[in-house]
């Protein structure tokens, strides 16, 4: 006979797949594998970075917005409502919620898999961190 996960695994196994489900929240989730706290800013100038396949100081103001937008309307509060994050309206800053270590657990066992332009940018980026 198959096993079968009990309902409550497969509640926690929806968290993981709503959150990695879109380009842009795996990116936002693989950032908070490298530090658990961002301002919205910050992770809308880096994502647009990977996304444009340039350096952070590139990043154009235009680039930049139509991240943020993205963002703050539709992926920050899909992740909010999976508890997978939180969001400070009044600092608009990003946190890991109760949900996240399971999410970042599931993104590093996939090898935190970005495609292969946002995984060389964010190598770059580490290495220039390192130096």
């Amino acid at each position: 006979m198959e096993e079968r996960l009990p309902p409550q695994e497969i509640l926690e196994l929806d968290h993981v797949y709503e959150a990695l489900d879109h380009p842009r929240r795996r990116y936002l989730c693989y950032t908070l594998l490298e530090d658990t706290r961002w301002t919205l800013t910050d992770l809308a100038t880096k994502l647009a970075a990977w996304e444009n396949d340039i350096s952070e100081h590139a990043v154009t103001s235009d680039q930049r917005e139509r991240v943020y937008v993205s963002l703050y309307h539709a992926h920050v509060p899909k992740l909010v409502d999976e508890s997978i994050i939180t969001f400070d309206d009044v600092t608009e800053t990003i946190t890991t919620a109760e949900n996240a270590a399971q999410v970042l657990a599931a993104l590093e066992g996939m090898g935190a898999s970005l495609d292969s332009n946002q995984e060389t940018h964010a190598r770059s980026d580490m290495d220039d961190e390192e130096r």
